[in-house]
């Protein structure tokens, strides 16, 4: 009997760490850098940075020797060439060889410059991606647990007007209430579980949302270390509006000036349309003849060779693919001078919202308090016989409301942050 108690509890503890790892406690930071690690569109943004880099290579390597080898075999099948007194043999025969040659010019350089750019903007591209992931890791982070307070909240509402259905049935039954009474309140209990019912989807829709940025299976359960509390305590959002905005800190602006000067090297690699290319080569070759016959070998071992191209005339295409390039990056520049502008103004409007977000939520959430104290000043006062079951009613549906209101402020506290903390980058 004791082993088989010794068994049971070492069944039952392994099957508590089986669940203890297939759950993830985890503060917000965690989440993030987990989303960081695991996020499969990021890793399709460091996957870009490496096509980058491999393409870069491809682009510069046109500028180093090329190198071949080559075995070939020829059978003549004793063809002998006739050269009126003399017969020349035109044995079986092999021949090796080798050829280096190399290319140079200016549009291979610019190319292998604009490549480089190229690179650099995959990785904008990728840091700007972790930014969109730890925002979106934290916007759902913040949701789950706005959410699951406001289940809470409602939760405890359904508790009270339960008991205030108990206590009006009772009085349904002592002839001290009316029928009517008892049903608003039953409508008003049927009307709170369906809002709990709604809002308990809602948050699993936004846990799978997250599992979906921490790159989790779908049945992999989440569960949130930090309370919302907590973090709205800790946070120093409203510190935000005290920070200099600094342009080249913004990814945004980052791959704008970066378009800018691929535009601006666009018209260097048109204008070397112009000038020549040189190109180069040198092959050794080794032919073998598979017969003593006498024969003619014309094939010389080593040869080297250059060729110069000088473009002389285009009837006018490359001046317009000038043209051309020169227009494009007059566009860029119009676009780069446009886009500065309007983070400028973003940056005031995002600090407008966060400092007006915090002011709402400061407000509702005094709110919220005042009429939770209203409805329980009104629930005594009906159990008291002072009060009507239109004034439950009435009140439970500005509790809800009060309670709604303050969650979506809370919410938009939220997302001016994140929105101005994306704008700012005071970590890039």
């Amino acid at each position: 009997m004791r082993n088989r108690i010794l068994v049971f509890m070492m069944l039952m503890s392994f099957l508590g760490t089986t669940d203890a790892q297939n759950s993830l406690h985890l503060s917000l930071k965690e989440a993030q850098t987990y989303a960081l690690e695991h996020n499969r569109s990021l890793k399709n943004a460091s996957m870009d940075v490496q096509i980058s880099a491999a393409s870069r290579w491809q682009t510069l390597a046109t500028l180093l020797p090329q190198v071949s080898a080559n075995v070939d075999y020829s059978n003549m099948f004793g063809y002998k060439m006739n050269l009126g007194e003399f017969q020349i043999s035109m044995p079986n025969s092999m021949t090796y060889g080798a050829t280096a040659s190399v290319a140079l010019s200016g549009a291979q350089v610019v190319g292998v410059q604009l490549e480089k750019m190229a690179g650099q903007m995959a990785d904008i591209t990728l840091k700007q991606t972790e930014q969109e992931v730890a925002d979106q890791v934290k916007t759902l982070y913040y949701s789950a647990l706005v959410m699951e307070e406001t289940v809470r909240l409602l939760e405890k509402n359904l508790e009270h007007l339960n008991q205030l259905m108990v206590f009006t049935e009772r009085s349904v039954e002592v002839g001290v209430s009316e029928q009517t009474d008892a049903d608003l309140i039953s409508v008003q209990v049927a009307s709170m579980k369906t809002n709990i019912n709604a809002n308990r989807r809602s948050l699993e829709m936004i846990y799978n949302s997250m599992r979906l940025q921490l790159g989790l299976e779908v049945d992999a359960e989440i569960m949130l270390s930090e309370t919302i509390d907590g973090l709205m305590s800790a946070n120093s959002g409203i510190s935000l509006l005290g920070e200099g905005f600094v342009l080249d800190n913004n990814y945004n602006y980052q791959l704008l000036r970066q378009n800018v000067s691929l535009a601006q090297k666009q018209v260097t690699l048109k204008k070397w349309a112009y000038a020549p290319s040189l190109s180069a080569f040198y092959q050794y070759s080794e032919k073998e003849y598979f017969s003593d016959e006498a024969t003619m070998n014309s094939t010389p071992p080593n040869m080297f060779g250059l060729s110069l191209n000088i473009p002389l005339f285009s009837s006018g295409s490359r001046q317009q693919a000038v043209k051309e390039a020169r227009l494009g990056y007059q566009k860029q520049l119009n676009t780069f001078e446009d886009t500065r502008e309007s983070l400028l103004i973003q940056h005031r409007q995002l600090s407008y919202n966060l400092s007006s977000s915090y002011e709402s939520f400061e407000t509702q959430k005094k709110n919220m308090v005042v009429v939770q104290r209203v409805f329980d000043n009104i629930s005594r006062k009906y159990e008291q016989g002072m009060a009507s079951s239109l004034d439950i009613t009435q009140s439970g549906s500005e509790l809800i409301a009060a309670q709604s209101s303050y969650v979506q402020a809370l919410l938009e506290v939220v997302r001016a942050q994140i929105e101005l903390e994306t704008l700012l980058n005071l970590e890039g």
